[in-house]
Protein backbone atom coordinates (compact mmCIF):
# COMPACT_ATOMS: atom_id res chain seq x y z
CA UNK A 1 0.00 0.00 0.00
CA UNK A 2 1.44 3.38 -1.01
CA UNK A 3 2.08 5.71 1.92
CA UNK A 4 0.65 9.23 1.88
CA UNK A 5 3.50 11.60 1.08
CA UNK A 6 4.33 14.31 3.59
CA UNK A 7 4.67 17.90 2.44
CA UNK A 8 5.87 21.21 3.81
CA UNK A 9 3.05 23.26 5.34
CA UNK A 10 3.68 26.07 2.85
CA UNK A 11 6.25 27.90 0.76
CA UNK A 12 7.84 29.51 3.85
CA UNK A 13 8.54 26.11 5.36
CA UNK A 14 10.02 24.90 2.09
CA UNK A 15 12.21 27.99 1.61
CA UNK A 16 13.56 27.87 5.17
CA UNK A 17 14.27 24.14 4.95
CA UNK A 18 15.91 24.44 1.53
CA UNK A 19 17.90 27.50 2.62
CA UNK A 20 18.91 25.60 5.76
CA UNK A 21 20.28 22.87 3.55
CA UNK A 22 22.10 25.35 1.33
CA UNK A 23 23.59 27.40 4.17
CA UNK A 24 26.08 24.92 5.59
CA UNK A 25 29.74 24.47 6.35
CA UNK A 26 30.66 25.11 2.71
CA UNK A 27 29.23 28.63 2.93
CA UNK A 28 30.76 29.46 6.29
CA UNK A 29 34.40 28.54 5.67
CA UNK A 30 34.85 27.72 1.99
CA UNK A 31 33.25 30.82 0.49
CA UNK A 32 35.42 33.35 2.44
CA UNK A 33 38.56 31.33 1.74
CA UNK A 34 37.91 31.22 -2.01
CA UNK A 35 36.95 34.91 -2.10
CA UNK A 36 40.25 35.86 -0.46
CA UNK A 37 42.22 33.52 -2.72
CA UNK A 38 40.52 34.55 -5.97
CA UNK A 39 40.78 38.31 -5.99
CA UNK A 40 38.11 39.35 -3.51
CA UNK A 41 35.46 41.29 -5.41
CA UNK A 42 36.31 39.45 -8.63
CA UNK A 43 35.20 36.17 -7.07
CA UNK A 44 32.04 37.84 -5.75
CA UNK A 45 31.08 39.13 -9.21
CA UNK A 46 31.76 35.78 -10.91
CA UNK A 47 29.87 33.92 -8.18
CA UNK A 48 26.86 36.23 -8.43
CA UNK A 49 26.71 35.85 -12.23
CA UNK A 50 26.94 32.06 -11.95
CA UNK A 51 24.36 31.96 -9.13
CA UNK A 52 21.84 33.84 -11.28
CA UNK A 53 22.46 31.62 -14.32
CA UNK A 54 24.10 28.27 -13.61
CA UNK A 55 22.82 27.98 -10.04
CA UNK A 56 19.30 29.05 -10.94
CA UNK A 57 19.19 26.47 -13.75
CA UNK A 58 20.18 23.52 -11.56
CA UNK A 59 18.03 24.63 -8.63
CA UNK A 60 14.77 25.15 -10.52
CA UNK A 61 15.38 21.91 -12.45
CA UNK A 62 15.83 19.75 -9.36
CA UNK A 63 12.95 21.26 -7.40
CA UNK A 64 10.67 20.86 -10.43
CA UNK A 65 11.69 17.23 -10.93
CA UNK A 66 10.91 16.52 -7.28
CA UNK A 67 7.50 18.20 -7.30
CA UNK A 68 6.49 16.73 -10.64
CA UNK A 69 7.33 13.13 -9.69
CA UNK A 70 6.58 13.37 -5.93
CA UNK A 71 9.59 11.14 -5.45
CA UNK A 72 13.01 11.40 -3.82
CA UNK A 73 16.09 11.48 -6.05
CA UNK A 74 16.52 7.69 -5.95
CA UNK A 75 13.26 7.09 -7.80
CA UNK A 76 12.40 10.48 -9.34
CA UNK A 77 14.60 10.21 -12.43
CA UNK A 78 13.26 6.75 -13.23
CA UNK A 79 9.68 7.97 -12.90
CA UNK A 80 10.46 10.87 -15.24
CA UNK A 81 12.12 8.55 -17.78
CA UNK A 82 12.43 4.83 -16.91
CA UNK A 83 15.71 4.41 -18.85
CA UNK A 84 17.28 7.14 -16.70
CA UNK A 85 16.72 5.49 -13.35
CA UNK A 86 20.47 4.94 -13.06
CA UNK A 87 20.96 8.70 -12.62
CA UNK A 88 18.81 8.57 -9.49
CA UNK A 89 21.01 5.81 -8.11
CA UNK A 90 24.16 7.87 -8.69
CA UNK A 91 22.50 10.96 -7.21
CA UNK A 92 21.58 8.94 -4.08
CA UNK A 93 25.14 7.72 -3.60
CA UNK A 94 26.27 11.35 -3.15
CA UNK A 95 24.38 12.06 0.14
CA UNK A 96 25.10 8.50 1.27
CA UNK A 97 28.85 9.21 1.00
CA UNK A 98 28.65 12.76 2.36
CA UNK A 99 26.56 11.93 5.44
CA UNK A 100 29.26 10.12 7.48
CA UNK A 101 32.01 12.70 7.08
CA UNK A 102 29.69 15.70 7.29
CA UNK A 103 28.63 14.50 10.75
CA UNK A 104 32.30 14.09 11.67
CA UNK A 105 32.98 17.72 10.76
CA UNK A 106 29.77 18.70 12.54
CA UNK A 107 31.23 16.90 15.55
CA UNK A 108 34.37 19.01 15.26
CA UNK A 109 32.22 22.16 15.35
CA UNK A 110 30.39 20.82 18.41
CA UNK A 111 33.74 20.16 20.11
CA UNK A 112 34.80 23.78 19.56
CA UNK A 113 31.42 25.01 20.85
CA UNK A 114 31.96 23.07 24.07
CA UNK A 115 35.59 24.21 24.27
CA UNK A 116 34.67 27.90 24.14
CA UNK A 117 31.64 27.52 26.43
CA UNK A 118 33.78 25.96 29.19
CA UNK A 119 36.38 28.70 28.83
CA UNK A 120 39.10 26.78 27.01
CA UNK A 121 39.18 29.00 23.93
CA UNK A 122 42.80 30.06 24.54
CA UNK A 123 43.86 26.41 24.54
CA UNK A 124 42.02 25.91 21.21
CA UNK A 125 44.21 28.66 19.75
CA UNK A 126 47.39 26.74 20.53
CA UNK A 127 49.49 25.21 17.76
CA UNK A 128 48.64 21.56 17.27
CA UNK A 129 45.32 21.71 19.17
CA UNK A 130 43.16 20.86 16.17
CA UNK A 131 45.55 18.19 14.89
CA UNK A 132 45.76 16.69 18.36
CA UNK A 133 41.97 16.51 18.58
CA UNK A 134 41.24 14.91 15.20
CA UNK A 135 44.13 12.44 15.61
CA UNK A 136 42.72 11.22 18.93
CA UNK A 137 41.29 7.70 18.51
CA UNK A 138 38.22 8.24 20.74
CA UNK A 139 37.14 11.88 21.22
CA UNK A 140 36.23 12.67 17.56
CA UNK A 141 34.07 9.55 17.44
CA UNK A 142 32.18 10.64 20.57
CA UNK A 143 31.37 14.03 19.06
CA UNK A 144 30.48 12.36 15.74
CA UNK A 145 27.98 10.13 17.55
CA UNK A 146 26.37 13.11 19.33
CA UNK A 147 26.02 15.17 16.15
CA UNK A 148 24.74 12.18 14.16
CA UNK A 149 22.20 11.44 16.89
CA UNK A 150 20.92 15.03 16.82
CA UNK A 151 20.52 14.79 13.04
CA UNK A 152 18.70 11.45 13.23
CA UNK A 153 16.28 12.73 15.88
CA UNK A 154 15.18 15.57 13.59
CA UNK A 155 14.70 13.33 10.53
CA UNK A 156 13.06 10.67 12.72
CA UNK A 157 10.34 13.22 13.60
CA UNK A 158 9.42 13.70 9.94
CA UNK A 159 9.04 16.49 7.41
CA UNK A 160 6.76 18.83 9.39
CA UNK A 161 7.59 18.28 13.05
CA UNK A 162 11.26 17.56 12.36
CA UNK A 163 12.79 19.25 9.31
CA UNK A 164 10.37 22.16 8.91
CA UNK A 165 10.05 22.72 12.65
CA UNK A 166 13.83 22.88 13.11
CA UNK A 167 14.30 25.18 10.12
CA UNK A 168 11.65 27.64 11.29
CA UNK A 169 13.51 28.02 14.59
CA UNK A 170 17.16 27.82 13.59
CA UNK A 171 17.20 29.75 10.30
CA UNK A 172 15.95 33.09 11.70
CA UNK A 173 18.32 32.71 14.66
CA UNK A 174 21.15 31.82 12.28
CA UNK A 175 20.50 34.90 10.16
CA UNK A 176 20.46 37.17 13.23
CA UNK A 177 23.76 35.69 14.46
CA UNK A 178 25.38 36.05 11.04
CA UNK A 179 24.32 39.70 10.76
CA UNK A 180 25.42 40.42 14.34
CA UNK A 181 28.86 38.85 13.89
CA UNK A 182 29.30 40.64 10.54
CA UNK A 183 28.58 44.04 12.09
CA UNK A 184 31.00 43.34 14.94
CA UNK A 185 33.68 42.18 12.53
CA UNK A 186 33.47 45.47 10.63
CA UNK A 187 34.04 47.50 13.80
CA UNK A 188 37.22 45.71 14.95
CA UNK A 189 40.38 47.79 15.39
CA UNK A 190 43.58 45.82 15.88
CA UNK A 191 45.53 48.58 17.59
CA UNK A 192 49.27 49.17 17.39
CA UNK A 193 50.15 45.51 17.99
CA UNK A 194 48.32 44.68 14.73
CA UNK A 195 49.61 47.62 12.66
CA UNK A 196 46.37 49.52 13.33
CA UNK A 197 44.54 47.39 10.80
CA UNK A 198 40.75 47.78 10.88
CA UNK A 199 37.78 45.63 9.99
CA UNK A 200 36.69 48.10 7.32
CA UNK A 201 40.07 47.77 5.61
CA UNK A 202 39.58 44.00 5.55
CA UNK A 203 36.06 44.50 4.18
CA UNK A 204 37.39 46.63 1.33
CA UNK A 205 39.94 43.93 0.53
CA UNK A 206 37.00 41.51 0.36
CA UNK A 207 34.70 43.49 -1.97
CA UNK A 208 37.14 45.33 -4.27
CA UNK A 209 38.20 43.19 -7.27
CA UNK A 210 41.93 42.53 -7.41
CA UNK A 211 43.10 41.42 -10.86
CA UNK A 212 46.74 42.46 -10.58
CA UNK A 213 48.90 39.96 -12.45
CA UNK A 214 45.93 37.75 -13.37
CA UNK A 215 45.80 36.18 -16.83
CA UNK A 216 43.20 34.10 -18.67
CA UNK A 217 44.30 30.97 -16.80
CA UNK A 218 43.81 32.70 -13.44
CA UNK A 219 40.35 33.94 -14.46
CA UNK A 220 39.39 30.38 -15.37
CA UNK A 221 40.49 29.24 -11.91
CA UNK A 222 38.14 31.82 -10.40
CA UNK A 223 35.25 30.64 -12.60
CA UNK A 224 35.83 26.97 -11.74
CA UNK A 225 36.19 27.75 -8.02
CA UNK A 226 32.96 29.76 -8.06
CA UNK A 227 31.12 27.02 -9.93
CA UNK A 228 32.41 24.36 -7.54
CA UNK A 229 31.30 26.53 -4.62
CA UNK A 230 27.77 26.69 -6.04
CA UNK A 231 27.40 22.93 -5.49
CA UNK A 232 28.11 23.47 -1.79
CA UNK A 233 26.06 26.66 -1.59
CA UNK A 234 22.74 25.62 -3.14
CA UNK A 235 22.82 21.88 -2.39
CA UNK A 236 22.32 20.74 -5.99
CA UNK A 237 23.48 17.47 -7.57
CA UNK A 238 23.23 15.63 -4.28
CA UNK A 239 19.57 14.64 -4.33
CA UNK A 240 18.51 17.11 -1.65
CA UNK A 241 16.59 19.63 -3.76
CA UNK A 242 14.83 16.87 -5.68
CA UNK A 243 13.77 15.35 -2.35
CA UNK A 244 12.67 18.66 -0.83
CA UNK A 245 10.91 19.52 -4.09
CA UNK A 246 8.84 16.34 -3.71
CA UNK A 247 7.45 17.79 -0.46
CA UNK A 248 6.57 21.13 -2.13
CA UNK A 249 2.82 21.56 -2.59
CA UNK A 250 1.44 21.88 -6.12
CA UNK A 251 -0.49 25.05 -5.26
CA UNK A 252 2.58 26.95 -3.99
CA UNK A 253 4.65 29.29 -6.16
CA UNK A 254 7.77 27.36 -7.17
CA UNK A 255 9.51 30.17 -9.06
CA UNK A 256 9.10 32.64 -6.21
CA UNK A 257 10.43 30.11 -3.71
CA UNK A 258 13.47 29.29 -5.86
CA UNK A 259 14.26 33.00 -6.15
CA UNK A 260 13.99 33.38 -2.37
CA UNK A 261 16.39 30.47 -1.83
CA UNK A 262 18.85 32.09 -4.26
CA UNK A 263 18.67 35.41 -2.41
CA UNK A 264 18.90 33.90 1.08
CA UNK A 265 21.87 31.71 0.18
CA UNK A 266 23.78 34.45 -1.66
CA UNK A 267 23.26 36.94 1.17
CA UNK A 268 24.48 34.49 3.82
CA UNK A 269 27.47 33.45 1.67
CA UNK A 270 28.42 37.11 1.26
CA UNK A 271 27.97 37.77 4.98
CA UNK A 272 30.13 34.74 5.79
CA UNK A 273 32.95 36.63 4.11
CA UNK A 274 32.05 39.80 6.03
CA UNK A 275 32.18 37.80 9.28
CA UNK A 276 35.53 36.19 8.67
CA UNK A 277 37.74 38.17 6.26
CA UNK A 278 37.86 41.50 8.17
CA UNK A 279 38.64 39.69 11.45
CA UNK A 280 41.36 37.57 9.84
CA UNK A 281 42.82 40.67 8.15
CA UNK A 282 42.96 42.65 11.41
CA UNK A 283 44.61 40.00 13.57
CA UNK A 284 46.56 37.85 11.10
CA UNK A 285 47.16 40.25 8.21
CA UNK A 286 46.50 39.59 4.49
CA UNK A 287 48.50 36.36 4.63
CA UNK A 288 46.11 35.01 7.29
CA UNK A 289 43.61 33.91 4.65
CA UNK A 290 46.17 31.39 3.42
CA UNK A 291 44.91 29.16 6.23
CA UNK A 292 42.47 27.78 3.65
CA UNK A 293 40.33 24.84 4.81
CA UNK A 294 41.88 25.09 8.30
CA UNK A 295 40.53 28.62 8.60
CA UNK A 296 37.59 27.77 10.86
CA UNK A 297 39.36 25.45 13.27
CA UNK A 298 42.86 26.96 13.31
CA UNK A 299 42.84 30.63 12.31
CA UNK A 300 39.55 31.70 13.94
CA UNK A 301 40.43 30.44 17.46
CA UNK A 302 43.73 32.36 17.23
CA UNK A 303 41.75 35.49 16.39
CA UNK A 304 39.35 34.98 19.29
CA UNK A 305 42.31 34.49 21.66
CA UNK A 306 43.64 37.92 20.68
CA UNK A 307 40.32 39.58 21.47
CA UNK A 308 40.56 38.91 25.21
CA UNK A 309 37.29 38.54 27.13
CA UNK A 310 35.26 39.56 24.08
CA UNK A 311 36.94 36.74 22.19
CA UNK A 312 35.33 34.09 24.36
CA UNK A 313 31.84 35.51 23.77
CA UNK A 314 32.54 36.02 20.07
CA UNK A 315 33.92 32.47 19.84
CA UNK A 316 30.84 30.95 21.50
CA UNK A 317 28.44 32.87 19.25
CA UNK A 318 30.48 32.04 16.14
CA UNK A 319 30.68 28.29 16.72
CA UNK A 320 27.02 28.07 17.82
CA UNK A 321 26.12 29.78 14.55
CA UNK A 322 28.28 27.33 12.58
CA UNK A 323 26.74 24.43 14.51
CA UNK A 324 23.23 25.56 13.52
CA UNK A 325 24.32 25.82 9.88
CA UNK A 326 25.91 22.36 10.00
CA UNK A 327 22.85 20.78 11.62
CA UNK A 328 20.30 22.12 9.12
CA UNK A 329 22.51 20.87 6.29
CA UNK A 330 23.18 17.43 7.79
CA UNK A 331 19.43 16.98 8.29
CA UNK A 332 18.84 17.59 4.57
CA UNK A 333 21.61 15.15 3.61
CA UNK A 334 20.17 12.41 5.81
CA UNK A 335 16.64 13.12 4.57
CA UNK A 336 17.75 12.62 0.94
CA UNK A 337 18.93 9.09 1.83
CA UNK A 338 16.02 8.22 4.14
CA UNK A 339 13.39 9.46 1.68
CA UNK A 340 14.97 7.32 -1.04
CA UNK A 341 14.78 4.22 1.14
CA UNK A 342 11.12 4.95 1.92
CA UNK A 343 10.18 5.50 -1.75
CA UNK A 344 12.15 2.51 -3.05
CA UNK A 345 11.38 -0.13 -0.41
CA UNK A 346 8.29 1.13 1.43
CA UNK A 347 10.08 0.84 4.75
CA UNK A 348 8.89 3.17 7.54
CA UNK A 349 10.63 6.50 8.20
CA UNK A 350 11.73 5.40 11.64
CA UNK A 351 13.30 2.18 10.38
CA UNK A 352 14.96 3.95 7.42
CA UNK A 353 16.43 6.60 9.74
CA UNK A 354 17.84 4.00 12.12
CA UNK A 355 19.27 1.95 9.23
CA UNK A 356 21.05 4.89 7.63
CA UNK A 357 22.15 6.21 11.03
CA UNK A 358 23.87 2.92 11.87
CA UNK A 359 25.57 2.75 8.46
CA UNK A 360 26.70 6.39 8.67
CA UNK A 361 28.14 5.74 12.13
CA UNK A 362 30.04 2.65 10.98
CA UNK A 363 31.56 4.49 8.01
CA UNK A 364 32.18 7.53 10.21
CA UNK A 365 34.23 5.50 12.70
CA UNK A 366 36.46 4.28 9.87
CA UNK A 367 36.91 7.85 8.59
CA UNK A 368 37.74 9.11 12.09
CA UNK A 369 40.36 6.38 12.47
CA UNK A 370 41.84 7.58 9.18
CA UNK A 371 43.55 10.34 11.19
CA UNK A 372 45.24 7.92 13.59
CA UNK A 373 45.12 4.10 13.51
CA UNK A 374 44.29 3.90 9.78
CA UNK A 375 46.33 6.93 8.71
CA UNK A 376 47.85 6.97 5.22
CA UNK A 377 48.43 9.51 2.48
CA UNK A 378 47.06 9.14 -1.04
CA UNK A 379 47.70 11.35 -4.05
CA UNK A 380 44.45 12.33 -5.75
CA UNK A 381 44.20 12.88 -9.54
CA UNK A 382 43.84 16.63 -8.95
CA UNK A 383 47.19 16.66 -7.16
CA UNK A 384 45.94 16.94 -3.58
CA UNK A 385 47.27 14.70 -0.81
CA UNK A 386 44.39 12.94 0.92
CA UNK A 387 43.37 10.82 3.89
CA UNK A 388 40.18 8.74 4.06
CA UNK A 389 37.87 11.75 4.62
CA UNK A 390 39.44 13.63 1.73
CA UNK A 391 39.07 10.62 -0.59
CA UNK A 392 35.36 10.21 0.20
CA UNK A 393 34.86 13.97 -0.22
CA UNK A 394 36.72 13.91 -3.55
CA UNK A 395 34.63 11.04 -4.96
CA UNK A 396 31.31 12.55 -3.89
CA UNK A 397 31.94 16.25 -4.56
CA UNK A 398 34.50 16.32 -7.36
CA UNK A 399 33.39 13.31 -9.39
CA UNK A 400 29.82 12.20 -8.70
CA UNK A 401 28.21 15.63 -8.27
CA UNK A 402 29.38 16.97 -11.64
CA UNK A 403 28.33 13.64 -13.23
CA UNK A 404 24.84 13.96 -11.70
CA UNK A 405 24.55 17.60 -12.80
CA UNK A 406 25.67 16.77 -16.36
CA UNK A 407 23.22 13.87 -16.52
CA UNK A 408 20.39 16.07 -15.24
CA UNK A 409 21.13 18.70 -17.89
CA UNK A 410 21.16 16.10 -20.67
CA UNK A 411 17.95 14.49 -19.40
CA UNK A 412 16.03 17.76 -19.16
CA UNK A 413 17.76 19.62 -21.99
CA UNK A 414 17.63 16.91 -24.65
CA UNK A 415 15.55 13.89 -23.60
CA UNK A 416 12.52 15.21 -21.72
CA UNK A 417 13.04 18.75 -23.08
CA UNK A 418 13.12 22.01 -21.04
CA UNK A 419 9.34 22.36 -21.29
CA UNK A 420 9.07 19.56 -18.69
CA UNK A 421 10.56 21.86 -16.05
CA UNK A 422 9.06 25.09 -17.40
CA UNK A 423 5.52 23.69 -17.38
CA UNK A 424 5.93 22.31 -13.86
CA UNK A 425 7.37 25.57 -12.56
CA UNK A 426 4.54 27.62 -14.08
CA UNK A 427 1.60 25.26 -13.55
CA UNK A 428 -0.22 27.88 -11.44
CA UNK A 429 0.25 30.65 -13.97
CA UNK A 430 3.57 31.91 -12.62
CA UNK A 431 5.97 33.80 -14.90
CA UNK A 432 9.24 32.12 -15.91
CA UNK A 433 11.25 35.33 -16.26
CA UNK A 434 14.54 33.70 -17.26
CA UNK A 435 13.03 31.23 -19.73
CA UNK A 436 15.38 31.88 -22.65
CA UNK A 437 18.40 31.89 -20.35
CA UNK A 438 17.22 28.67 -18.72
CA UNK A 439 16.90 26.82 -22.02
CA UNK A 440 20.35 27.95 -23.19
CA UNK A 441 21.92 27.03 -19.86
CA UNK A 442 20.37 23.59 -19.42
CA UNK A 443 20.99 22.52 -23.04
CA UNK A 444 24.37 24.00 -23.85
CA UNK A 445 26.26 26.20 -21.39
CA UNK A 446 25.86 24.30 -18.10
CA UNK A 447 26.83 20.86 -19.49
CA UNK A 448 29.98 22.31 -21.10
CA UNK A 449 31.03 24.14 -17.92
CA UNK A 450 30.33 21.05 -15.84
CA UNK A 451 32.35 18.85 -18.18
CA UNK A 452 35.30 21.23 -17.90
CA UNK A 453 34.95 21.17 -14.11
CA UNK A 454 34.89 17.36 -14.13
CA UNK A 455 37.99 17.13 -16.34
CA UNK A 456 39.80 19.44 -13.95
CA UNK A 457 38.80 17.27 -10.99
CA UNK A 458 40.06 14.17 -12.81
CA UNK A 459 43.40 15.84 -13.35
CA UNK A 460 43.09 15.78 -17.13
CA UNK A 461 44.35 19.36 -17.06
CA UNK A 462 45.17 21.97 -14.45
CA UNK A 463 44.25 25.62 -14.70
Amino acid sequence: MEQKRNSFSGSIGFVLAAAGSAVGLGNIWRFPYLAAKDGGGLFLVVYLVLALTFGFTLLVTEVSIGRKTKQSCLTAYGKLKPQWGFLGTIASIVPFLIMPYYCIIGGWVLKYCVTFIIGQGVAAAGDGYFTGFISSPVEPIIYDVIFLLLTCVVVFRGVNKGIEGLSKILMPVLLILVIGISIYSLTINGGEENANRTGMQGFMMYIIPNIDGMGVKDIMVVVMDAMGQLFYSISVAMGIMVTYGSYFKDKDNLMKSVNQIEIFDTVVAFLAGVMIIPAVFVFLGPEGMDAGPGLMFVAMPKIFAQMGVAGRIFGIVFFVMVLFAALTSSVSILEAVVSGLIDKTGVSRKKATVMEGVIALAIGVVICLGYNLLYFEFKLPNGATAQILDIVDYVSNNILMPVVAIGTCILIGWVCKPKTVIEEATKNGEKFYRKGLYIAMVKYIAPVLLFVLLLGSLGVFNF
